[in-house]
């Protein structure tokens, strides 16, 4: 057809011939056609890939994490590629749990941490919680979290006082967030001791029910080595809970197995 020459002065060729080229075009054209070499392709330009890293949380036994898997597929929906998922049954209010010390572990920089609520990551005082955020922004992630409106993407765009109002923005609405988690947390302790107390008034307090099922887990993941954080993992409760029922069960107390 056209001998060897390349696709681009072959389109050129037929482009001049439809008069589609001026002689003037065609020339410069010819002054630089087909004499760059093959490279491959360069992903330099493209948009950064978005991580994730989910992290579910209910604070009691009795309740169940499949409300919050919904969150995995529609990071996704959202363009998120998802690292891992973190899920534990333990209460808001420790920082000590296993499964978010293990995701905090984890972390990358440029990644984001989603949760269902912002009370999901914490509900401990103030300033406990000021520095469970900061652990996850030294790692240089993000929050994506409902309620908390995150600006970093605006504010690493934007540039002297705007960056700075920003910020401080963000820190405004973060700690909002946080102390409303922890204020939900206290009132609710308060009315439940209420409760309690007006129970026990009238003779109707008994406690709370035991999970045979659990303690006979709890029972054979520690006689097997497991450490107590390895135990509150495997076993989806709290590290507080481990240590109860070990405790109870070197003080030689009869527990409830099945």
């Amino acid at each position: 057809m056209r001998g060897k020459a390349g696709l681009g002065s072959q389109l050129a060729a037929i482009a001049r011939e439809a008069g589609g080229l001026t002689d003037e075009e065609h020339a410069i054209h010819e002054s630089v056609r087909d004499k760059t070499p093959a490279e491959p392709i360069s992903f330099a330009l493209s948009p950064a890939l978005k991580v994730a890293r989910i992290y579910m949380r209910v604070s009691t036994e009795a309740q169940d994490l499949k409300r919050q898997e919904g969150i995995a597929q529609a990071a996704r929906t959202a363009g998120y590629y998802v690292a891992g998922i973190y899920g534990e049954k333990a209460s808001g209010a420790r920082a000590d749990r296993p499964e978010l010390l293990r995701m905090i572990a984890d972390l990358q920089p440029g990644e984001a941490v989603i949760a269902e609520r912002i009370d999901r990551i914490s509900r401990l005082p103030l300033p406990e919680a000021e520095r469970l955020i900061a652990s996850i922004r030294d790692k240089g992630a993000r929050l994506a979290v409902p309620g908390v409106v995150d600006l970093s993407e605006l504010a690493g765009e934007s540039s002297g006082v705007a960056k700075i109002v920003q910020d401080s923005l963000q820190d405004m609405l973060l700690k909002l967030a946080l102390q409303m988690a922890r204020d939900e947390y206290e009132d609710r302790r308060e009315r439940q001791r209420q409760g309690i107390d007006l129970a026990k008034a009238a003779g109707k307090y008994q406690g709370r029910r035991a999970d045979p099922k659990l303690h006979a887990r709890i029972i054979a993941l520690r006689k097997s080595g497991h450490s107590i954080a390895e135990t509150a993992r495997l076993a989806v409760c709290s590290v507080a809970q481990v240590k109860r029922i070990w405790a109870r069960r070197d003080a030689g107390e009869k527990l409830t197995v099945p």
